[in-house]
């Protein structure tokens, strides 16, 4: 099944050295085209950004309501359990 997507068209500019890196990625291969690599390095820091929110939503979380002595310990436990399968 093939999937349409809705798409627009942008112009950029980009500093020479800039330009220069992403043509280089795309004559290693590492990308198809400029475009491919600009979509690639746009959906990159979208989930960047989107990470970063929750991030800050679960310390605002435990800003509101710390955790309990109880739970600092068994957090500590399971982080200590964790180690300890490690293969280090």
């Amino acid at each position: 099944m093939l999937m349409v997507m809705d798409t627009a068209q942008i112009a950029i500019r980009l500093p020479r050295h800039d330009l220069e890196a992403l043509d280089d990625l795309v004559e290693r291969g590492v990308y198809p085209s400029r475009a491919a690599a600009v979509r690639a390095g746009v959906a990159a820091i979208s989930a960047l950004q989107r990470r970063r929110a929750v991030d800050e939503a679960i310390v605002e979380g435990y800003r509101r309501v710390p955790p309990t002595p109880e739970e600092d310990a068994a957090a500590l436990a399971s982080l200590r359990a964790a180690i300890v399968e490690e293969p280090w």
